[in-house]
């Protein structure tokens, strides 16, 4: 039982000055990749990439999760000058024939009309591409205590609720059904595991330190004109099992995670994470 998915990881060269403004980079890169992919796929390609309806998603989606997620947040707050190179990565979930050469045509066409809010043009030079598969279903490792990172605002809900402390079994439902809603869309089907077994195995694991920010920042859609909250916390949180090991059988979900994001807006690089192993 594995998570597969295509790291695409895009690189340019500025023909102008570039700006990306603070903690907006993936978002301005997401409003202007939907525009171009209108313009570059045939209407139902991009309504399957860009615009998905809820239909095997979680309860209370209105919409079904998108098939990538952008990764630009070491961009945040940077000018890239005139002549100098960038990139940015993009995970895309849905391997469907036909799909990867799409992305890369709305995006090249992006750079031919200008990125960032100056609609700076830039060169697409060359795209790498990566095939990842996460196994799911590995013998548990021995595990008691991780650090979690996260190293973009997240947000989490709880019982349609933001939640302020990212406490394990919320984090790991979390991640779970968004692994499972992307496996039955894009993949193979939802996970096959004990979901509420699996929850009060998780309910076991305590936060036992938290260091988070909250940060604040609002986006306006151009097409409605509409201002939307799009911060969350960023820190660290650590968690121990209540027996020894007993955070093994999670580890493989945090791995996915780090590619899928977590919370709200991953599709614009919130909820991104990493973890490691305490002694």
């Amino acid at each position: 039982m594995t998570l597969d998915l295509i790291r695409l990881r895009f690189h340019f060269r500025a023909a102008g000055s570039l700006y990306f403004p603070p903690g907006k980079a993936g978002n301005t890169l997401r409003g202007a990749f939907g525009i171009m992919l209108r313009e570059t796929a045939g209407t139902g390609e991009y309504a399957s990439i860009f615009e998905p309806k809820a239909g095997a998603g979680p309860s209370g989606l209105a919409d079904s999760p998108r098939p990538f997620v952008i990764r630009a947040a070491h961009l945040d707050g940077q000018t890239i000058p005139v002549g100098a190179g960038f990139h940015f990565d993009v995970h895309v979930f849905d391997l469907t024939a036909g799909r990867r050469p799409l992305i890369v045509a709305a995006f090249a066409r992006l750079g031919e009309a200008g990125l960032a809010p100056e609609r700076t043009r830039a060169e697409l030079l060359w795209v790498d591409e990566e095939e990842v598969a996460i196994t799911l279903d590995v013998p548990p490792e021995p595990a008691s205590r991780i650090r979690v990172e996260f190293l973009t605002p997240t947000e989490l809900k709880s019982g349609q609720q933001l939640v302020t402390r990212p406490e394990f079994p919320i984090l790991f439902a979390r991640l779970r059904d968004r692994i499972s809603t992307l496996r039955a869309l894009y993949g193979p089907g939802p996970l096959d595991i004990d979901f509420h077994a699996m929850g009060e195995r998780a309910a076991r694991v305590t936060l036992t330190c938290c260091d988070l920010s909250w940060h604040s920042a609002q986006r306006r859609s151009s097409r409605t004109g509409q201002t939307h909250p799009i911060g969350g916390f960023t820190g660290q949180a650590e968690y121990q099992a209540e027996y020894d090991g007993d955070l093994g059988e999670f580890l493989p979900y945090l791995r996915a995670g780090q590619w899928t994001g977590v919370g709200r807006q991953t599709v614009w690089g919130k909820g991104e994470i990493c973890f490691q192993l305490c002694s």
